[in-house]
C-alpha cells in the first residue's frame, strides 16, 4: 500500500474521504471537508504554480497558513454572500476549515502539524439585516434537487428562531396549536408558556409549511398527532421493519439541523447554524 504522506495529494485526499465516510461520518460532513481539502489544494496549486503536489507538501503549515489566511478575508470565495463577495469569511467557517485540516493531518500520521483553533465566540451571530436577508432567501429560493418541502419547513424554522429567540431544541416540541396566526390582532406562538408576536414575514412562511404539513399529514386519514415539524418524506427501512410514516413522529432536532445547513450551504455558500439567527443580547 504506498504512503498516503508521498502519495499525490489529491489521491490522499480521496483515500481520506472513503475513510471517514467508512467511518460512519455524516455524508454532509463528509462532503463539506472533500469541498474544503478540494479548496485547500487548488488554492496550493495556484500559488505554488505547480500541476501536483504530494499530501505532506500540501499540509507543511506555511501552506495551511495561507490558505487559512486567504480564505479568512474571503480569497477563496465562489459564491456571493450576505454581505457581498469581499466578506470576511465566518467564524464557524474558519473553524471547518482548521478542523478539516487537522483531521487530515491526523490522518496522514502528522498531528503535530495540526493548526490552533481560533477561540470560541459570537462571531457567527448575524446583524438583524443579515438574518431578515437570509430569511428572505430561504423562503423564496430552492437549490436544485432541493426537496420543496424540506426547503420550507427550513425557512419556517429558521424564522421562528430569529421571531422567539429560541433555539431548535426549544422549538422542536411545538404543536400545531401552538402556533396562532388568526390571533388579534398579532398573530403570535407559544413557547414553554409565553407568548411571542410574529411578524407579517414569519406569518407568510408559517403559513406556506402549514399547508405543506398538511398535504403530508392528509394520508394520515385523521390519525395526525399535531406535531408542528416533521419528516418531509418516509425513513429508510430498517431490520426489515417499514418506518412510521411522516406526520406519526416528530422530526428529529438533528434533521432540523442538517436541513437547515445543508440548505444555506446551498444557497448562500457559508454552512450557518439556526444560532446564527438568535437576537444579539
Amino acid at each position: 500500500m504506498p504512503n498516503p504522506r508521498t502519495a499525490d495529494a489529491l489521491t490522499s485526499i480521496g483515500v481520506f474521504l472513503q475513510a471517514q465516510q467508512d467511518a460512519g461520518y455524516a455524508a454532509e460532513t463528509v462532503r463539506l471537508r472533500g469541498r474544503l481539502l478540494t479548496e485547500y489544494l487548488e488554492y496550493a496549486l495556484d500559488e505554488e504554480r505547480t500541476a501536483a503536489l504530494t499530501a505532506e507538501e500540501l499540509v507543511r503549515p506555511e501552506r495551511a497558513d495561507s490558505w487559512l489566511g486567504a480564505a479568512g478575508v474571503g480569497g477563496t470565495r465562489r459564491r456571493n454572500t450576505l454581505t457581498g463577495p469581499d466578506a470576511t469569511a465566518a467564524h464557524d467557517s474558519q473553524r471547518a476549515r482548521i478542523q478539516t485540516y487537522n483531521t487530515f493531518v491526523d490522518h496522514l500520521g502528522l498531528s503535530g502539524l495540526q493548526r490552533p483553533y481560533p477561540p470560541a465566540g459570537h462571531g457567527d451571530r448575524l446583524e438583524p439585516e443579515q438574518a431578515h436577508k437570509l430569511l428572505r432567501t430561504l423562503a423564496v429560493r430552492r437549490p436544485t434537487g432541493a426537496n420543496a418541502a424540506t426547503a420550507i419547513r427550513t425557512a419556517a424554522v429558521a424564522a421562528l428562531v430569529a421571531a422567539t429567540g429560541h433555539t431548535v431544541p426549544q422549538l422542536h416540541k411545538l404543536n400545531v396549536t401552538d402556533v396562532d396566526l388568526q390571533r388579534s390582532p398579532v398573530p403570535a406562538v407559544t413557547v414553554n408558556d409565553f407568548e411571542h408576536l410574529l411578524d407579517k414575514d414569519t406569518v407568510a412562511i408559517l403559513r406556506r409549511w402549514l399547508d405543506v404539513r398538511a398535504s403530508i399529514t392528509n394520508a394520515l386519514e385523521g390519525s395526525d398527532p399535531g406535531y408542528l415539524w416533521i419528516p418531509t418524506k418516509p425513513g429508510r427501512e430498517r431490520a426489515g421493519v417499514q418506518p412510521p410514516k411522516p406526520g406519526l413522529t416528530r422530526a428529529a432536532v438533528r434533521t432540523l439541523h442538517a436541513a437547515h445547513r445543508s440548505l444555506v450551504l446551498q444557497i448562500v455558500g457559508v454552512p450557518l447554524r439556526p444560532y446564527a439567527l438568535l437576537p444579539r443580547t
